[in-house]
């Protein structure tokens, strides 16, 4: 089994075990000691006021969803090296190259949480592009 090493005090583990194809861009297993779970709902491309930012922009909306996930993070104490999981929601999944771009201004790209993806063919407005839901565990 193939095991990125965690850095002193942090506890987590990122697994690519070898019996499952290697992962690209993401860990197939993050095992993680008990915490404190925060379970980060949705985010969509939406700012404070509840304006569309970026309409019909994929890296423009993408950067305002994790700016979203950043500031419910920072409001639950939480932080990106908290997270162990995260959910994506896109109406073209050929976007995932300027997503993951993106997510790993954010996330460890040397251990990305886990993830997964779902190309879906509307979200909640016809106008938003993608949407993104985190899990987080302090402690």
């Amino acid at each position: 089994m193939t095991e990125r090493i965690p850095e002193p005090g942090e506890g987590k583990r990122f697994l690519a075990p070898e019996t499952l194809a290697p992962p690209a861009g993401y860990s197939h297993v993050v095992e993680a000691p008990a915490g404190l779970l925060l379970y980060i709902s949705g985010q969509v491309p939406l700012d404070r006021n509840g304006e569309l930012v970026g309409a019909g922009e994929i890296a423009a909306q993408t950067r305002q969803v994790f700016e979203n996930l950043t500031a419910a993070l920072a409001a639950a104490g939480g932080s990106w090296s908290d997270v162990v999981k995260l959910g994506y929601f896109l109406v073209d999944v050929a976007h995932l190259q300027t997503v993951r771009a993106i997510r790993d201004e954010y996330v460890d790209a040397e251990r990305p949480p886990a993830s997964t993806l779902v190309e879906v063919s509307r979200l909640f407005r016809d106008d938003v592009l993608i949407e993104v839901e985190a899990i987080a565990i302090k402690g």
